[in-house]
Formats: structure tokens, sequence, C-alpha cells
């Protein structure tokens, strides 16, 4: 099979490490479903030295242009990764619109699919990829400069749902801890975003804005969404669009520790918009930059931590397409 053969084959990514390394198991009965609704693919799994990112990306440069992420939130996440390593490398004149990535949603952590309306039921999903639904969405390019600011070697990710600065970026680090000890659930979210709020230290920062300042003071998180959900159904950019070219973010500046308890639960209901202090802007590039000190809070992009602030976060030219009702 040549390069031209396997792009219109899908190439299914398999985390076995998600949902608690069930999604292996998971994973056999999904193939079922897939064949029985005609789907054409391959399948590699993660193990051995390669995560779901490089498995993407020497996929790519097998000719593969349709991916299936089998997993979570993490693992639409590297599979966006290794696809935007491809794409950056130039190795090939590419650009995201060429490139397809759909969900079988095995994994513990499942917000994208929330926004993007991608049934949790396996056999539902895999329906949908064999009917061929296919929307376009938003990419996100993420660049963690810390300490070296406008420096080639800063981290650079991927975003393709939620990203976060400061307390949202703590509550993901002490999660995916967590994770790795075995727990799951809501729980786990909010236990460590009570954590975090109760220990609380405010930074500095100045937000820019399509070249313009829209906050300059002591903040305590900053969130970034393509997407509506993230850290187990919470909502910090509950009006996010996927496809309409636009990063929304939401700025929780320093507040007192009871208005930050007694407003907490509109995390969870879509409301929480409504609460007066925060800093809400919708634009295409953003940039954080901490105030008093070199490198400045931790960042995380869906979930991950890549490093630390300065960072930039800027919607590319082009979308990728999803495999979405």
């Amino acid at each position: 099979m040549d390069i031209s053969d396997k792009s219109g084959k899908w190439m299914a990514i398999v985390n076995v490490y998600a949902a608690s390394k069930k999604a292996g198991a998971y994973w056999a009965e999904a193939e079922k479903l897939l064949e029985r609704y005609g789907v054409d693919f391959d399948s590699l799994s993660t193990g051995n030295g390669h995560n779901a990112m490089t498995l993407s990306l020497m996929a790519c440069r097998d000719g593969y242009r349709k991916f299936i992420a089998a997993g979570g939130d993490g693992t639409i996440h590297d599979v966006l990764g290794g696809i935007g390593q491809y794409v950056s490398s130039g190795e090939a004149d590419l650009t995201f619109s060429d490139f397809t990535i759909a969900v079988i949603p095995v994994g513990s952590g499942n917000d994208w699919i929330r926004t993007a309306g991608v049934p949790r039921d396996m056999a539902k999903a895999a329906a949908l990829i064999g009917n061929g639904s296919v929307r376009k969405q938003d990419v996100v390019r993420v660049t963690a400069m810390g300490a070296s600011f406008g420096d080639e070697s800063a981290n650079v990710s991927y975003m393709a749902n939620v990203a976060g600065v400061g307390l949202d970026a703590r509550v993901c680090d002490i999660v995916n801890r967590k994770k790795e000890q075995g727990f799951r659930g809501r729980k786990l979210y909010v236990g460590a975003l009570l954590r975090c709020v109760m220990n609380r230290v405010p930074s500095k920062v100045r937000v820019i804005c399509d070249g313009e300042e829209v906050f300059c003071g002591d903040y305590l998180s900053i969130a970034f969404g393509t997407g509506k959900y993230s850290g187990g159904g919470m909502r910090q950019t509950p009006s996010a669009i996927p496809d309409d070219g636009l990063l929304d973010m939401t700025i929780i500046p320093d507040l007192p520790l009871m208005r930050i308890v007694s407003q907490a639960y509109r995390l969870f209901t879509g409301s929480f918009l409504s609460v007066r202090e925060l800093v809400v802007a919708r634009c295409r590039q953003v940039t954080v930059l901490p105030c008093g000190r070199v490198d400045g809070e931790c960042v995380e992009v869906d979930g991950e931590v890549i490093g630390n602030a300065p960072v930039t976060l800027e919607v590319m030219e082009d979308q990728i397409n999803v495999v979405r009702p």
C-alpha cells in the first residue's frame, strides 16, 4: 500500500493507558463495531516508548490523513499534536484542513465530546464515523515560552478544547498525578480545585488580546477555550464556539476567598460568566505576560501541563475536520 492509498484509510490511535488502563479491552469491542459500520482502518497502540502523539506523527509520515482517537481528552490532544508537528514541519505541502479526527470515547475524561456532541456510547460513536458526518473545528497553537521568551526552543502545543494558566493549570497538575495513582471522577477535579483555591497565591500579569491590553493585575486563573467543557464538566468558557475562528478567554482576578467559594458552583451550571468580577474576551491571538518575574505560572493545554508563561495562543488560519453530528 502506497501513501496515496493510505490517505483514504483511517488510522486508529489506541491509548491503552486510558480509562485506568481498561481502554485496550474496550478497543476490542470498538474494532468489531467499526467493522460493522464499514469503517476501513488500521490501528496502532501506545506503549513500547510510543505515546499517541508520536504514533500520530509516524502515521502522518506514512501517508494517513484520517485518525480515530481511541481514548479520552488526552488522546485527542496527542493525536492533534502529532498532526500539528507534521504540518508545521513542512515535510509535505499540507494544512490542518487535509486531516480528519474522529473519536471513540474510551477514556475517563471526555470533555471534548460534550461540546462536539459525539455520543459517549461506543456503538453510536462508531456509527457516526461510518456515516461520515464531518464538520470543521478551529485549531489553536499554544507557545509556552517560560524563561525563553522569543526563543525557538519554547514549548509548542496544539489545543483542541481548553487551556489554562495559573490555578487552572495547577488543578490539572494535581489531577494528573492523582490519575496516575488510579483515582477518577468529577470529585477528583472538585477536590483539586478546592485545594488550590484554599492555598491560592495570586500572581500579576498583563494580558494582550489582538494587540490590545485587556487586563493588568493580580489574577487567580485564566482559561482559554474553543470548547465549553473541561475538568470533568466545568464550564470556564461556556460561550465558546468550536468553529468561529475565535478564542474565548475568562480571567478570574484575585478575589476574596468567600467570594470564590460562593460562586464556584457556577462552573458546573453554565452561569459562570454572570460573576461580575470576571474579565471576558474573544480574540484570535492572546499573550499572557507575567510581571515582576522571569517566568510565570504553569500552562496546561487540554489537561496536559506543557510549560510556563509567558504564553501565546493563536487560532490557526486552517481548520481541521472532525467527525461530529
